[in-house]
Formats: structure tokens, sequence, C-alpha cells
């Protein structure tokens, strides 16, 4: 019989041990979480109060802001906290926590990303019927199948991933709980969960990509017959910011969750981690402002209002 003991805390990887490195972490995850979180909120503020951009697409994408603030949110300020304490340490409950909030919200960030694909075809391919099909109980449904498809998804690999037993080390060599360096420590044979992980995983990932793959070659053909140069512009601006966000969201987190396991992880996998964790969430608001005209139309109504009533407050006090 091994001898297993009952695993109650782990420690996570630090970035350096020298004070000042830590420090320097904590300057740069600041930063990038800071800019994630004003990105994000600036575009759900957006949406929410100019009635021009109360449609499907733009109610999606404001839960899209929502989602990239959840997944930042949930493993950006620990790791900051666990630099500025001089502390590795992150608590079995935590970490379950952790790991079950992660990939909840990157499961049904996919899962937008995948309605916000059909919203775009049958805005472009069926026009006419476009009020019919993305009614407000058919967004509803796709947002409640979204969130009940990325809990149970994440459920079943949280539950999967910590219901093995861990001794071979309780140290996680990722600065947060990832299941495939989880699944490392443990002293059962993970072989077959990992292939079963990685096989339901590829599923859902494929089919959706599929999906969004079929949906832009008819949106694309569609666009191509568009006369007007002014409406093909319009479609691409709308298009081309999405196929970006899933782009990058897919390439990132594929190669974080299939690339093999080191038992020393070389900087460039913990690039790789900071790649499909931090950067997706801050990028995002970047991509689709810098494309979408109409929301830099309404960033700068709303810029334009809040300066406004900054002078009127000064002249109010003064």
């Amino acid at each position: 019989m091994p001898n297993w003991t009952t695993v109650t805390e782990f420690l996570l990887l630090g970035f350096s041990d020298t004070w000042q490195l830590q420090i320097l972490h904590f300057v740069i995850f600041l930063a990038a979480y800071l800019a994630a979180l004003v990105g994000n909120l600036l575009v759900i503020t957006v949406v929410s109060t100019d009635h021009h951009l109360h449609s499907p697409m733009y109610y999606f994408l404001a839960n899209l802001s929502i989602l990239d603030l959840g997944s930042i949110s949930v493993i950006v300020p620990n790791s900051m906290a666990n630099s500025l304490l001089n502390t590795r340490i992150i608590s079995y409950a935590g970490c379950v926590s952790q790991v079950f909030l992660f990939l909840s919200f990157c499961a049904v960030n996919f899962s937008f990303l995948t309605i916000m694909a059909y919203d775009r075809y049958v805005a472009i391919c069926k026009p006419l019927h476009y009020g019919i099909i993305m009614n407000r109980r058919a967004c509803i449904q796709m947002i409640a199948s979204a969130w009940a498809v990325g809990v149970i998804y994440s459920a079943l690999h949280t539950g999967n991933t910590f219901s093995l037993p861990f001794c071979h080390s309780n140290t996680i060599n990722q600065f947060f709980c990832e299941i495939p360096k989880l699944l490392k420590l443990s002293c059962s044979d993970t072989y077959r969960r990992e292939l079963a992980a990685l096989a339901f995983s590829v599923f859902l990932a494929l089919g959706c990509f599929a999906f969004i793959i079929v949906s832009y070659v008819q949106i694309f053909t569609a666009v191509w017959r568009i006369p007007s140069e002014q409406g093909q512009q319009k479609a691409f601006s709308t298009c081309i910011p999405h196929l970006i966000v899933v782009s990058l969201f897919l390439s990132t987190g594929g190669i974080a969750y299939t690339k093999p396991v080191s038992d020393a992880p070389p900087a460039l996998d913990l690039l790789g981690t900071v790649l499909y964790s931090v950067v997706p969430p801050l990028m995002n608001p970047v991509i689709y402002s810098m494309r979408n005209k109409e929301i830099q139309a309404a960033l700068k109504k709303l810029l334009h209002r809040l300066i406004l009533s900054k002078n009127n407050m000064s002249i109010f006090l003064s």
C-alpha cells in the first residue's frame, strides 16, 4: 500500500526569489490587470448606456467582457498578492475554487464566441429574418445554455482532477492552479484520465471551431456579394475582430493544454500560460474597439459626456 498523505495546501510557482523581481512581477501584473479592468468595464458601460448598441451582438460582447474580467480576476490578483507578501501558498479549497472558476469562465467564453459567430451569420446571411431568429427569448436561451455547458464542463474536469490522490509533491509548477500541472502531482496512473479529459475538451473545442469556420465561410461568401463597398466594410468591421479573438483564444489555450508537461518548466512554458490566461482579457477590448466604428463612436460620446459633466461640476463648485 503506497504511503499517501492528505494534501491541505499547494505551493505555487514563484517568479523569483529576489524581492526586487517579485515587485517587478507585481507591477507588471497590476498594470495588465488594471488595463483589462478598465478596457472591459468601458465596453460594458458603453454597451449598457448607448441605445444604438442595444442589439444581440453587443449584448453578447458585453457578456464576453464580463467573462474576461472573471477569468483574469480568478488568477492574477492572487498571484500579485503572493509576490507582494512573498508567499507561494494556496489552500486546497482555494485551488479547487480557482480551477473550477477559471475553467467555467473560459468554457463559457468560448461558448459565447461560438454564439457570436452564429449571430453574425444570421445578421449577414439572413438579414430579413434576423429579428425573428435572434429574438429576446432565443438570446436568453443561448446565454443560459452557454453557462450550463461551461459549468458542467468545469465541474467534470475539476471533479476528475481533485478525486485523484496527490503524493508526489504539493508544488505546482505554475503561478496558478492549472490542471496539467496538478495531474503531474498525482500518485495514481493519470494516463486514462488525462486522455479522457483531453478527448472531451478536443471534441467540444473542435465542434465549436468547426461551427465557427462554417459560419464564416458562409459569411464571407455573402459579404463578397454585397454591392456596396460601405456595406462590405461594415460587415468586415464586426467580423474580423471576432475572428482575431477566436484565433487568439484557441491558439494560446490549445498550446498550453496540449503541450507535454515538463518537470522543470522553462520560461517559454510560463510565457505560454500568461499568453492564454492574461493576454486575451487584456487584448479583447482593444481588438473590438479598433475595428468597430460603432463602439468607437459610442466610446467618444461617453468620454464627451464625462468631460462635460466634469466641467459642469467644476463650474458649480467654483
